[in-house]
C-alpha cells in the first residue's frame, strides 16, 4: 500500500464491485457460457467477495431467463444479482412495457438500467426526441424503485454526450437522480476517453447530482484500468467491469487489475478479507470456463507477471525481490518464476535450481552451475526452449548433476498412418520400452501419431506405475525452429500435462515432428514419475 486515496478523508474507504462478466463479458468475440457455466461462475465470484453480478438481460433471450430463475435456488452469501435491461421504448409506457415486466418477474434485488445520455444517440439510434428520452429514463426509473432493493443507471456514453452538450448529458443522470437511482453509472461505452476527461467528467457529475457514482469503462485505448482509478480517485464508489477484461472489440475494464491497484496501491477495501490472494485463481477459473487460453503477460495474476528471464534481473531478485518487483506475488495469489533461456547467467541457474529437491546446495558448486549453463545455452542453440518447459529443464539438471535414473527406457517405436479413398487416416504406433528387467512391446491406435504413442506407453507403463493414470495431457504446441530450412525444417513441440495437483510443460526439437513430440511426451511421463 502506497498511500491514502487522492481527495482526503470525505471519499468512501469501500468501494463495491459490480461484475458484468456474465452480461457484458459475454458480448466478446469468442466467448460463450451456458447457463450452468453462469452459475457457477456467480458462485465463485460471491465466494471471491465480488459486491455485484450483473446475470444478464432477461428479456433478451431465453437463456438469461433461464439463469435468473435457476439463481432463485442458489444462496449467494456476499453479492446481490442484478438484472440488465434498457429505458422504456419511446412513446410507451413503463407499466406496460415487457422488458420491465422481464425485469420485475427475474428476482433479482437490483436493476440496472442503461440510457442514451449523448444527444446524437437519442436522434439517431433511439430515433426519438431529447425530451422523450428525459421522460424515458425517469419513468422507467420511478417505475422500479418501489419494486427493488436497488436501482442503478447506466449513463451510457455519458463522457461523449458531456463532450458534445455538457447541459443535456448531466440533465440525463439528473433525471435519474430525481428519479430515485441508488447509483448512478458513468460511461466511456466507446472506450475513447482519457483520464482527464473521466476525471473532469466525474467532477461535473458530482457537482451536478447527490447520487452515489460508479464508472463503466470499455478498453479501446488500453486506459481503461487507469480510468477506472481515476474515477475512483475523484468520487466513484462502485467500478462495473468483467474479470479479464473479455468484453465488446477491446474488452470492458479488467477488474483483475483495478482490484489489485486499488487494494495494493492506494488503500481502498474492495473484496472481503482474505480474497485477495484469491484473485489469480479466480482470473485463471474464468478462463477455464469461458474456453480462453491464459494471458501469460496479464497484470498482476499473468504467468509472467512476475517472471525473470535475463541474468541481472534474476541475480536482482536474488538479493532483494522488490529490486524488480513491485509487490509480493503471493497477494494476488501468484508465483515467482526465473525462466531459463540462452541470456540467462548463473545467478539465473542459481536462483531456478535452489528449490529443486537433492542437489548440492548451488552457491557451494560452481562449476555445476557452469555445466548446466553450458548445456541450456547449446540445447537453445538447437532450438530447445525451457521458459514454457520447466519440467525438462528440472530433469535436464538431474540428469547433468547425476542425481537423475529414468525410471523407463525407450528403445524403439514405429508409426503407420493408413487410409484408403475418402476415408479418414488410421493411426497406429508400436513403442519398445525396458523398465528395470522388463521389456514391454505395446501397440494402440489414436486421433493421431501423438494420441496413438501416448497410448501405447500408457499400455506399457501405467501396470508397473498407477499415477500415470492420474496424468492427461491438455495441450500440444508445434513452431518451426528454423523456417528457411523449407519441409526439413527443425520443429519444437510443447506439451503441457497436468494431474490432480500440477500443471508442467515439457519440449522436443527434431526435424522429425513424431519424433520431437515423443521426446516431450517421455519428459512429460517422466516428470509425473519424478513427482511421485
Amino acid at each position: 500500500m502506497l498511500g491514502p486515496p487522492r481527495g482526503g478523508a470525505d471519499l468512501p474507504r469501500l468501494i463495491k464491485i459490480y461484475d458484468t462478466t456474465l452480461r457484458d463479458g459475454t458480448q466478446g468475440e469468442g466467448v460463450s457460457f451456458s447457463m450452468e457455466d453462469k452459475v457457477r461462475l456467480a458462485s465463485r465470484l460471491d465466494a471471491l467477495g465480488i459486491h455485484y453480478i450483473e446475470g444478464g438481460w432477461p428479456g433478451s433471450n431465453p437463456k438469461d431467463l433461464r439463469f435468473f430463475r435457476r439463481m432463485q435456488d442458489v444462496n449467494l452469501k456476499h453479492a446481490k444479482l442484478a438484472a440488465f435491461s434498457m429505458t422504456r421504448r419511446a412513446g410507451g409506457a413503463a407499466a406496460n412495457d415487457a422488458n420491465m415486466q422481464a425485469l420485475v418477474s427475474a428476482g433479482a434485488p437490483v436493476a440496472t438500467i442503461v440510457g442514451k445520455s449523448w444527444d446524437f444517440h437519442v436522434t439517431a439510434a433511439l430515433d426519438t426526441t431529447r425530451d422523450e428520452n428525459l421522460a424515458m429514463i425517469a419513468d422507467t426509473i420511478a417505475y422500479l424503485r418501489p419494486k427493488m432493493d436497488e436501482v442503478v443507471f447506466d449513463a451510457e456514453h455519458f463522457f461523449d454526450g458531456l463532450a458534445a452538450d455538457r447541459d443535456y448529458a448531466l440533465a440525463c443522470v439528473r433525471a435519474a437522480a430525481d428519479a430515485g437511482a441508488t447509483l448512478v453509472c458513468l460511461c466511456d461505452t466507446r472506450g475513447g476517453s482519457l483520464p482527464a476527461a473521466i476525471g473532469a467528467g466525474v467532477d461535473a457529475a458530482r457537482a451536478a447530482i447527490p447520487t452515489a457514482l460508479g464508472i463503466h469503462c470499455h478498453n479501446d485505448c488500453e486506459l481503461a484500468v487507469a480510468n477506472s482509478v481515476t474515477a475512483i480517485e475523484r468520487g466513484c464508489v462502485q467500478v462495473q467491469g468483467t474479470i479479464n477484461g473479455i468484453g465488446e472489440r477491446c474488452g470492458n475494464v479488467d477488474l483483475v487489475s483495478v482490484i489489485a491497484n486499488l487494494a495494493l496501491k492506494r488503500g481502498y477495501e474492495v473484496l472481503r478479507p482474505g480474497s485477495l490472494a484469491r484473485l489469480t485463481e479466480g482470473s485463471r477459473y474464468v478462463y477455464e470456463t469461458a474456453n480462453m487460453n491464459f494471458l501469460s503477460t496479464q497484470p498482476f495474476v499473468g504467468t509472467s507477471a512476475f517472471a525473470h528471464k535475463g541474468g541481472m534481473h534474476a541475480h536482482g531478485i536474488a538479493r532483494t525481490t522488490a529490486s524488480y518487483e513491485h509487490i509480493d506475488p503471493a497477494s494476488v495469489g501468484n508465483e515467482r518464476r526465473v525462466l531459463i533461456s540462452e541470456l540467462s547467467g548463473q545467478s539465473s541457474i542459481l536462483a531456478k535450481t535452489s528449490g529443486l529437491r537433492g542437489l548440492t546446495p548451488p552457491a557451494q558448486d560452481q562449476a555445476l552451475m557452469s555445466k548446466i549453463l553450458g548445456r541450456v545455452q547449446d540445447l537453445e542453440h538447437e532450438g530447445y526452449e525451457f521458459e514454457a518447459a520447466e519440467a525438462s529443464f528440472d530433469l535436464l539438471v538431474r540428469k547433468t548433476a547425476g542425481l537423475y535414473q529414468p525410471k523407463f527406457e525407450r528403445l524403439a517405436y514405429r508409426v503407420n498412418i493408413e487410409t484408403e479413398g475418402r476415408d479418414l487416416p488410421r493411426t497406429e504406433a508400436t513403442v519398445k520400452v525396458r523398465v528395470g528387467d522388463q521389456i514391454m512391446h505395446t501397440v494402440s491406435e489414436g486421433d493421431g501419431p501423438v494420441n496413438a504413442l501416448d497410448g501405447a506407453l500408457r499400455k506399457a507403463l501405467q501396470p508397473i506405475f498407477s499415477n500415470l493414470a492420474q496424468m492427461s495431457l491438455v495441450d500440444y504446441k508445434v513452431r518451426v525452429v528454423n523456417a528457411r530450412a523449407g519441409t526439413a525444417a527443425r520443429v519444437r513441440v510443447v506439451i503441457e500435462s497436468r494431474d490432480q495437483a500440477d500443471v508442467w510443460g515439457t519440449v522436443g526439437v527434431s526435424e522429425n515432428i513424431i519424433e520431437a513430440s515423443l521426446q516431450a511426451l517421455v519428459d512429460s511421463m517422466e516428470y509425473a514419475l519424478l513427482k511421485k
